[in-house]
């Protein structure tokens, strides 16, 4: 089937169609739709974001429900607020033709008791977070006891944000009739038991394999020092002019951060994540969608309502915990039947994680080096000549031009056009000039840069410190980061290489940290009980010497040298493990963090 009208759609809905400019249908709507025309039957659809899952569920909804009814007969359940208001927009364009139809979407951060008065005024279709539908059913606000058609928009993305329970509690008010259509990016092992669940004998199509990534995205990594993982965001913003961008962030507190500092830097950039309000969120998506922001920093359950097809390119600014989520990251981009581009800043200790993606999307990155301060220089002028070359003379200008001649009567054509791209130009290249290389070798995992590419070795410019608490003292790695932080307030990366063993721990700071550090822990107490500082000899970890400090100080405690072997051994793995998710370490070495690189914002 090549056009819409072949799938067996009616009148109204191919009239929305030729609205909308949809040509032909995608692979999935090709795949879907006449399956669910055709039949009374679940259904579970595996499909990258991007390839048009809402119209290959939402066309044959509204062509088979009843507009002339007010009953709720349709109920799509999707991840997050954006999403949902997303899906409502689409099936109202969709159905739009359809007299009578009301869509209502239900999420949370808006007016409850507005969007229950916009049900009840009767929605045959109902779009809704699953939090917020749970409690407007618990309020008995909406009645979903004869929907004919269920929908699980993202179902993946639903489970890892912890929807499990809510989802189950929202299905057992439906009435065991109905259709359920399940459609998802990836297939993992609790979007199976959903299915197994709540469906009958559903039907299966799969666009690609599963969890494959499309093959409009290439995908590239970059391999940097975890220290420089900020200057290599920017080079690669530098690089690419033109460059449309969401990057991701693993923690709300990144996303800002790293927005923040693009802002100061002069980007045109914003943050994107869920402490932000909802009129905030919509404030920057709206920016976003008209272009006046150029690079978005997200997190992942944030970016789940992104929509927007004409984005160029996606960064990993952190690679994500699940291995699955980069599926729905390098989504965002090559939408549409455009490509895309989806980098990767990795340290060494990351680089392992490339090799587990590749055989996930089934999909061969290609490493690149990050651009040095010539070759910016160099894409940044010839794309500014491109735009002077493309732009078309605005004649106002005409009236002036006696006086810019005389102006530049005694200057030949080759001087005034160095003078006028100098304008730019010597911005990039005063900043650039003694930029230093921000690529590392890739020596195959030996002599890995742990914890941010610092070199722990003998010439190292940080200090290693012993702390008398640990495991015991219900502190992992992350937990006595987040403590050492707090009591020093200390920056997200002046504390690292963690290792928590029973009863003590080790960590690291810069050198200049030193007397602060412990200056602070002379006679500090937690909990009641004095918590010891000393400068460790250990620069890697776990010593004997540190661990013969550690078991005096533990026998002291009551604590014993078996337990303290044991814990050794058992925490060696978890050693590695912290070393390897270390967070980055921001700086700009070399370079002042004042200069604002980009033209003036779009």
């Amino acid at each position: 089937m090549s056009t819409f009208q072949e799938l067996g759609l009616n009148d109204d809905l191919l009239h929305a169609i030729t609205d909308l400019g949809f040509i032909k249908p995608s692979e999935v709507q090709e795949k879907a739709i006449p399956i669910l025309l055709e039949s009374e039957t679940d259904l579970v659809a595996l499909a990258q974001t991007g390839t048009g899952k809402t119209a290959a569920f939402g066309f044959p909804m509204l062509e088979k429900i009843d507009v002339n009814s007010r009953t709720t007969q349709g109920l799509i359940l999707s991840p997050t607020r954006e999403l949902c208001l997303q899906i409502a927009n689409e099936m109202k364009q969709y159905g739009k033709y359809c007299k009578g139809l009301n869509v209502v979407a239900i999420y949370g951060g808006s007016s409850i008791t507005d969007q229950a008065r916009e049900v009840k005024r009767g929605a045959q279709i109902i779009v809704a977070t699953p939090g917020r539908m749970k409690d407007m059913i618990s309020r008995r606000m909406v009645d979903i006891s004869k929907i004919q058609y269920s929908v699980l928009d993202e179902a993946d993305e639903m489970l890892n944000m912890g929807f499990k329970e809510d989802i189950t509690d929202i299905l057992s008010h439906t009435p065991e009739e109905k259709n359920t259509w399940l459609f998802s990016a990836t297939m993992p092992r609790e979007v199976a038991t959903i299915a197994k669940k709540f469906m009958n004998a559903p039907q299966e199509i799969t666009v690609g394999n599963k969890n494959e990534s499309t093959s409009n995205v290439s995908h590239e990594y970059y391999l940097v020092n975890a220290r420089d993982r900020y200057q290599a965001l920017k080079r690669l913003s530098d690089a690419n002019p033109d460059i449309f961008s969401v990057v991701f962030c693993r923690t709300k507190r990144d996303t800002q951060k790293v927005a923040e500092q693009l802002i100061e830097d002069g980007y045109s950039a914003g943050a994107l994540h869920g402490d932000l309000s909802q009129n905030q969120r919509d404030l920057v998506m709206k920016s976003f969608r008209n272009k006046q922001i150029q690079t978005l920093v997200a997190t992942d359950v944030a970016a789940r309502g992104i929509d927007v097809d004409d984005i160029t390119h996606v960064i990993n600014y952190q690679l994500p915990d699940e291995i699955e989520t980069y599926t729905h990251r390098s989504g965002r981009t090559g939408r549409a039947g455009k490509t895309g581009v989806s980098m990767v800043i990795v340290s060494k200790s990351e680089v392992r994680k490339i090799k587990s993606i590749e055989r996930i999307i089934k999909r061969q990155f290609e490493k690149k080096d990050i651009p040095d301060g010539s070759e910016i220089c160099e894409v940044q002028l010839m794309s500014l000549a491109n735009k002077i070359h493309n732009t078309e003379v605005n004649h106002e200008i005409d009236k002036h031009l006696s006086s810019i001649n005389e102006l530049f009567e005694d200057t030949d054509k080759d001087e005034l056009i160095k003078k006028f791209f100098s304008v730019e130009f010597t911005r990039f290249y005063n900043y650039y000039q003694k930029s230093k290389n921000l690529n590392v070798s890739d020596d195959g995992g030996r002599g890995r840069d742990r914890d941010g590419g610092r070199d722990f070795g003998g010439k190292s410019n940080s200090t290693r410190y012993f702390i008398n608490v640990g495991s015991k003292d219900s502190f992992d790695w992350m937990k006595l980061k987040d403590f050492l932080k707090e009591q020093l307030q200390l920056g997200r990366d002046d504390v690292f290489k963690v290792e928590v063993k029973d009863s003590f721990s080790f960590f690291n700071t810069e050198n200049e940290l030193k007397d602060k550090v412990l200056a602070f822990f002379t006679d500090f107490k937690h909990e009641g009980r004095f918590v010891n500082v000393e400068v460790s000899e250990n620069r890697g970890g776990g010593r004997r010497n540190d661990r013969n400090r550690g078991r005096r100080r533990d026998d002291r405690k009551g604590g014993g040298r078996r337990d303290e072997r044991r814990s050794d051994s058992r925490n060696r793995g978890d050693r590695r493990r912290s070393e390897g998710s270390s967070k980055p370490r921001h700086s700009d070495s070399g370079n002042s963090s004042t200069f604002k690189p980009r033209r003036s914002r779009r």
